[in-house]
């Protein structure tokens, strides 16, 4: 009876649909954090009777023909690229992307990753890194004896000195775009990485050529909705047991049979 893989293909869905909508919200207070959505598309259908075929009996085409489904398939989880809300922080080094691009930073492999997370840090030695300690590309190094930072909405980063009235330019973020962003490929960590559905990415000036600004003190907040999800999280739940309860009523169609004497 294929109403039993029908079925069981059903609550495999919904099983991804749950599983994505639980680490959108583990991810709530994620910085940076854009929303997973699970797609899925129906199976291939079993032709019984094509439509348009000639009927036998009085020569007549089938207007619509027999085809029996087969289930349902996930194509894909993609993300939802928008803009989280913007809160502030204070932090000289906390800088939040309003629009689009992504910073670059080098990972212990060498190869780039891209990010969101404006959480900066510093090394021993005045680096900026990461929270896990990965460099922002291009290199910047703040003195340890600067007072305070600047980073204006350009991604240029000015260091005040006790000594000196005029603060001095110390290096320059820059971002990049993807003409595909969503076909960049999630490693952790807030991390991404290129890959031939993204396309390369185009490095810039922030403000310039379609990239986003930078603003200083301020990170951005995911753009989970809570809501939304739990919304979502419902109906998914709904229609697990709705396919639960198809298998159920197969396996008692089944088991009439059976008895049959």
């Amino acid at each position: 009876m294929r109403a039993l893989e029908i079925a069981a293909a059903g609550m495999s869905a919904q099983q991804t649909r749950v599983e994505v909508i639980s680490n959108n919200l583990a991810n709530m207070s994620t910085t940076g954090y854009n929303a997973r959505r699970a797609e899925f598309a129906d199976l291939h259908y079993q032709q019984v009777a094509r439509p348009g075929t000639i009927n036998a009996s009085d020569g007549t085409s089938l207007p619509t023909g027999v085809q029996l489904g087969l289930g349902v398939r996930t194509t894909a989880v993609s993300v939802m690229l928008s803009q989280g809300s913007i809160a502030a922080t204070g932090g000289d080094l906390d800088v939040a992307i309003e629009g689009d691009g992504y910073l670059e930073v080098t990972m212990p492999s060498g190869i780039s990753a891209y990010t969101r997370d404006g959480g900066l840090k510093l090394t021993g030695d005045g680096q900026v890194v990461t929270s896990d300690g990965y460099p922002v590309v291009p290199d910047i190094t703040i003195p340890s004896d600067t007072r305070s930072l600047s980073i204006n909405a350009e991604g240029e980063v000015y260091g005040y000195f006790t000594d000196q009235v005029e603060p001095q330019l110390l290096g320059q973020f820059t971002m990049a775009g993807f003409t595909n962003p969503k076909g960049l490929e999630a490693v952790g960590s807030n991390l991404f990485i290129e890959t031939p559905a993204s396309g390369p990415s185009l490095v810039g000036t922030p403000g310039e050529d379609g990239l986003g600004t930078l603003r200083q003190g301020y990170l951005e907040n995911s753009s989970v909705d809570p809501v939304r999800e739990v919304t979502d999280l419902i109906a998914a739940q709904r229609g697990y047991e709705l396919n639960s309860k198809v298998i159920t009523a197969a396996d008692q169609m089944l088991s009439s049979m059976v008895q049959i004497r």
